[in-house]
């Protein structure tokens, strides 16, 4: 069964169950109150004979003298209740237009050893101060109301009227099922009107969830450009912009993975093609295999080597595979050794490097292997790649949200980067210009791996645009 049908069928069968309670409770609440009201509204007319037997039993002092047997008392309440509604000998009209002729006085009824009448019949006796019965119809399977008889503030006995327990007819049974009718209409309108009700707010409910779970099948095709519009400000809504956000995501990295596979097929192709045909030259005596040859094609099968570690680096970094040895060390005394290490190399290049140590404390947790390797991709890829004259590393110490770090900046005046290019420049095998040779472009992986490194220490590194006017490397590590 469909969310859409278990939610209506909940909902409608919960309203429709507490309105149809209440309308049993409420029924049966105004059927007690009618039959108090009319067996209050009968003591209330017995109310004279209370009066009058109080009366006669004074002059007299025994019930005895005042009704002689059960005929006599029958009479007198017969004769105080024949103008009211609970006479049963006088002809009244009904409320329904009906003419209703009062059914002859059966035998027994005021009788004291007689059977047993329904508890809708009013039974009528005269108790005295003990409340026992003395005259009249009294049965003890039937509650009755009491209404004492006083004289001089003394109870000399109990006028006993028992208590309906349902109607059978007059005004009161009229207006009961009257109200009943009108309850059952309000009970129906009031079932349809909840059954509209459920089905829109079922609808309201599950639409958005319809559209979410449509949205994630297209997402499980491959349709990453699906969005949805939800105009909710409620879960469902920030669940709608949750899944346009991963949407977006899924997009970018599909994209991200086909640039991944294109690059790195071109990538190991290209000194893939050259090794090949250095050596089938070779073996078709186009050239000679000699010394020169031979290096040539060496030189393509190591760059095919770096770029296959340069890939499984990368991978290991992904998977946590790359380990590290934490140590304390002293960025200052580093710093001099990178200085004195590649400073033939910049000489061959005609670079000058200039190191700019301000910060007065450079000691962190981190691995000399690793920071050298960092340092040495950065640098080697300003030597080969910036066309620079002049390299700058800056070293400080900085305070970022109660954290001390030593920031160093690596900067170059070469030819720079675009700055619609900087925040990509960490991305595999990300170029700027699109070159595809190593002459021109490299491998495009060691930025990638540096940013790996810098986050192995806890640290952050980033591409701006530099003072001298060309790129600068920006590397914070936090001290200890």
């Amino acid at each position: 069964m469909k969310i859409h049908n278990k939610l209506f069928l909940i909902l409608f069968s919960f309203t429709f169950s507490i309105i149809a309670g209440l309308v049993v409770l409420i029924q049966w609440s105004i059927g007690q109150g009618v039959i108090d009201y009319v067996n209050a509204k009968e003591i209330k007319a017995l109310e004279p004979l209370v009066t009058k037997l109080a009366k006669q039993y004074e002059s007299s002092a025994s019930w005895d003298e005042v009704i002689r047997d059960n005929k006599s008392f029958r009479r007198l309440v017969e004769a105080e209740l024949q103008s009211s509604q609970f006479s049963e000998f006088a002809e009244r009209p009904s409320p329904r237009g009906r003419s209703m002729r009062p059914p002859p006085p059966e035998r027994g009824r005021f009788d004291m050893k007689g059977p047993p009448r329904p508890n809708d019949i009013a039974h009528y006796a005269l108790l005295d101060k003990n409340k026992q019965p003395i005259r009249g119809r009294y049965l003890d399977e039937l509650t009755y109301i009491n209404t004492p008889i006083t004289v001089n503030n003394i109870v000399i006995g109990y006028l006993a009227v028992s208590k309906r327990d349902n109607l059978v007819d007059g005004y009161e049974l009229d207006f009961l099922e009257q109200q009943t009718d009108y309850l059952w209409f309000i009970a129906i309108a009031a079932a349809l009107f909840t059954l509209l009700l459920t089905f829109l707010l079922s609808r309201h409910l599950v639409s958005p969830v319809k559209k979410i779970a449509t949205g994630m099948h297209q997402l499980t095709q491959g349709h990453f450009t699906t969005k949805l519009t939800l105009d909710r400000k409620d879960e469902l809504g920030q669940l709608s912009e949750d899944f346009n956000t991963l949407a977006f995501t899924l997009a970018k990295d599909e994209q991200v993975r086909k640039r991944w596979l294109a690059n790195i097929s071109h990538e190991l192709r290209t000194p893939m093609s050259i090794l090949l045909g250095e050596l089938e030259a070779m073996l078709l005596g186009v050239r000679e295999p000699n010394t020169q040859n031979i290096s040539s094609a060496n030189d393509e099968a190591m760059h095919l080597k770096r770029l296959i570690d340069d890939l499984h680096m990368l991978n290991s970094a992904e998977l946590g595979g790359m380990h590290y040895t934490m140590q304390p060390t002293d960025l200052t005394i580093l710093l001099n050794t990178i200085e004195q290490k590649y400073q033939v190399i910049f000489e061959q290049h005609t670079i000058k490097l200039y190191l700019l140590n301000s910060a007065q404390y450079a000691n962190v947790e981190a691995d000399k292997t690793r920071l050298l390797q960092l340092f040495d991709n950065i640098l080697m890829n300003a030597v080969h790649y910036a066309q620079c004259t002049t390299i700058s590393i800056t070293a400080k110490n900085i305070s970022k949200k109660g954290q001390s770090f030593i920031e160093l900046s690596i900067e170059d005046n070469g030819v720079g980067v675009e700055s619609s290019h900087l925040a990509h420049l960490f991305e595999y095998l990300y170029r700027v210009d699109g070159a595809r040779n190593r002459q021109e472009g490299g491998s495009g992986l060691g930025l990638s791996i540096c940013k790996h490194i810098v986050e192995g220490h806890n640290g952050e590194i980033v591409a701006e645009k530099a003072d001298l006017g060309g790129l600068a490397i920006i590397i914070r590590l936090p001290t200890i």
